[in-house]
């Protein structure tokens, strides 16, 4: 259901409908284009490439995007900031604790501006502590940036950090609270 939602695959029945446009009408560029410039997306082992600082890691999904990189380079480094990290710029991934390398991945997520920000079990890899952590870091920051967030977690903690919820089954859409 995320990856529909995201515009990843589509649907195989109903459609989604983003900004009054069918995602599986979409040709594959311009879904690509809504997934770089309008989707933020954090994923529960962040998906940071291990070989770029986090300054890169932050700046890289702006910089495919076409912005130069020391324009992206300096958003980058205002998120670090923003989520307490910037005195681990020029560490890359495997020198970061999992609650650091979420921490980049939500300001990879979010520096794009994004409309919705897709989170895919964002606390499965860290501890009940770091993940309320990393919940709340997340919930504050999308909301101050003006993004949706879409959450999908077996978590009844991180679920309670959202707003709505929407329980699937079976593969089957339950209950709204």
């Amino acid at each position: 259901l995320l990856h529909a939602l995201a515009g990843i695959i589509k649907p195989t029945a109903g459609t989604v409908i983003f900004r009054g446009a069918d995602l599986s009408r979409m040709s594959d560029a311009e879904r690509t284009k809504l997934r770089r410039n309008d989707f933020g997306f954090v994923f529960q082992s962040g998906q940071l490439l291990p070989e770029l600082p986090a300054v890169e890691n932050i700046a890289l999904p702006m910089m495919l995007d076409g912005m130069p990189y020391r324009t992206a380079t300096d958003t980058a480094i205002l998120w670090l900031e923003r989520m307490g990290l910037r005195a681990l710029a020029t560490h890359r991934p495997g020198e970061m604790s999992g609650g650091q390398m979420q921490r980049i991945a939500i300001a990879r997520a979010l520096a794009v501006k994004p409309a919705v920000v897709f989170a895919d079990e964002p606390t499965g890899a860290l501890d009940q502590a770091t993940g309320r952590e990393v919940m709340g870091i997340l919930m504050a920051a999308a909301r101050d940036n003006g993004s949706a967030v879409v959450v999908v977690t077996h978590d009844p903690n991180v679920a309670s950090f959202c707003s709505r919820t929407v329980t699937m089954q079976d593969g089957q859409l339950g209950g709204v609270r």
